[in-house]
């Protein structure tokens, strides 16, 4: 057995001398592999950047980045003061009877809006009737006895003057006609008293404003002053929506209502739709300790009715307006470990990074207080892929080239993109692919450029392509009727791809 085991092992040793060879050989030529690819990847990347866009087709450069671009620009921008608010009836009233009595007529709906003095129920009239009938007729035995009593004093007066009467007797009569007088101003007083009473049968609306729900119905024995009442009636035209100030802010916003009426603009959840406008009241007189903040209050005209009671809304405040601010859309400014910065778009399609110093901000637009200047291309879409010194490609020149490489030198891309509000070029925003619009879309973005060139100027200054047409559908409710329309007959582009006006 060891004879035996001593010749394998020799065997196994032999075939793995025997390959040992190739081993290194292969290790070797793998080596070779990795030097060489990393040469290649090296050399690569430093003729990819300087060669022109779409080189990498051809050279094996790094092939540039798709980007998004918009200009900077002169606008006027809105200072605002954002809030959560709560919309707060000017008055909330329970219709309680006055007088008690049987039900007899429910004269309203459920959710009406009535006016003041509207006649909401009515309480049996008849019990009152009575009871007026009665102190009428008091009133009349009353001043029947005070009449013979000023006549039988006047009568005693005459005797007096003849010497034929006591003098006692006169003062007594007298006495009399003084308390008969009182007695007949209770009984007038008792007569109007079941006058207001039978009035009151009538159960009124104190002012103008929508009842709620029915409490009593026809039927019911209701009391006077009773707790659960008719109805609940709440004044919502106008109405008022209060809201909370940071203290820091409070003077501020005091010293600007002071200077003049504060617009006031009430939103919905998303911040995309104004419900109603008005303008600012007041501030409290304090500060809530436990936050920090001061309450305020604005006053809004409700017409019709698109603000509820007790109704969640987002206020905006407008505190003021900076002129000619240089702004850029806020998708434009990115936050690194310095600080806020751009991406600036040179004029050989590189890009530079540019620290920069945010301003006011809007849901769509920012202005940069410096760092950048008028007339400037910056980046808006595919920002997260650069690298500073790298190439980008503008969507307008893949469309223009089918999308594949073998692009033109030198750009393009002024001429392949639309023109933008105030008839300026404008870098359209696609995905990377980039697709060949329809003439049907062709058609339906120029009306799009034509019918909303003045909302652009006014309410998205410095955006351009796909910015602007989110911009304008944001604020849809701000724009023209021309505009509205037009946007409306926009292609939109399907899921998977396809015609749509996501790129205006």
């Amino acid at each position: 057995m060891d004879d035996r085991s001593a010749r394998l092992s020799l065997r196994r040793d032999a075939k793995v001398s025997a390959r040992r060879p190739w081993i290194i050989v292969l290790v070797l030529v793998l080596l070779g592999l990795a030097v060489w690819g990393a040469w290649a990847l090296a050399h690569s990347a430093k003729s990819g950047g300087g060669g022109a866009p779409g080189a990498f087709g051809r050279r094996g450069g790094r092939p540039p980045t798709t980007v998004g671009v918009a200009q900077a620009s002169l606008a006027n921008m809105p200072v605002t003061l954002d809030a959560l608010g709560t919309v707060t009836p000017v008055a909330t009233v329970t219709v309680r009877p006055q007088v008690g009595g049987v039900v007899t007529q429910i004269l309203f709906r459920e959710g009406q809006m009535v006016k003041k003095g509207q006649t909401l129920a009515v309480i049996d009239p008849r019990p009152l009737q009575m009871a007026l009938l009665q102190a009428q007729g008091a009133l009349t035995r009353d001043a029947a006895q005070l009449a013979n009593a000023r006549l039988q004093l006047k009568r005693y007066q005459t005797l007096l003057a003849q010497d034929s009467i006591a003098r006692q007797d006169v003062d007594t009569q007298a006495a009399t006609v003084k308390q008969l007088e009182g007695t007949v101003m209770t009984d007038r007083a008792a007569v109007g008293t079941a006058k207001l009473n039978l009035e009151w049968s009538r159960v009124a609306a104190p002012f103008d404003g929508r009842v709620g729900l029915r409490i009593a119905d026809v039927g019911n024995l209701v009391a006077a002053n009773d707790a659960n009442g008719i109805v609940v009636e709440t004044q919502v035209a106008p109405i008022d929506v209060q809201f909370t100030v940071p203290q820091d802010q409070a003077p501020e916003v005091a010293a600007r209502a002071k200077g003049g009426a504060l617009a006031v603009v009430a939103l919905d959840s998303t911040r995309t739709k104004t419900l109603a406008s008005g303008t600012f009241t007041t501030l409290d007189n304090q500060v809530d300790p436990t936050t920090g903040t001061v309450r305020g209050k604005a006053r809004f005209g409700n017409a019709d009715g698109s603000l509820f009671p007790n109704q969640f809304v987002n206020v905006r405040v407008t505190l003021n307006t900076l002129n000619d601010v240089v702004v850029t859309p806020l998708s434009a400014l990115r936050t690194g470990p310095n600080g806020d910065f751009v991406w600036i778009v040179k004029p050989d399609q590189t890009v530079t990074m540019r620290p920069v110093k945010r301003g006011q901000t809007t849901p769509t637009q920012v202005v940069i207080l410096s760092g950048l200047s008028v007339g400037e291309k910056v980046v808006t879409e595919g920002g997260d892929r650069l690298t500073e010194g790298g190439k980008i490609m503008l969507p307008g020149q893949m469309r223009a080239h089918g999308g594949k490489g073998g692009h033109r030198r030198g750009g393009g891309s002024e001429a392949a993109a639309p023109a933008g509000a105030g008839g300026r070029p404008s870098a359209q925003v696609e995905a990377p692919g980039g697709f060949t619009p329809s003439p049907e879309m062709q058609a339906a973005r120029q009306a799009v450029r034509q019918a909303c060139g003045a909302d652009l100027q006014k309410l998205c200054a410095g955006a351009e392509g796909r910015e602007a047409m989110m911009c304008l559908r944001q604020n849809a409710d701000q724009v023209s009727a021309a505009c509205k329309a037009a946007l409306a007959k926009l292609p939109h582009r399907a899921p998977g791809g396809g015609q749509g006006g996501g790129a205006g």
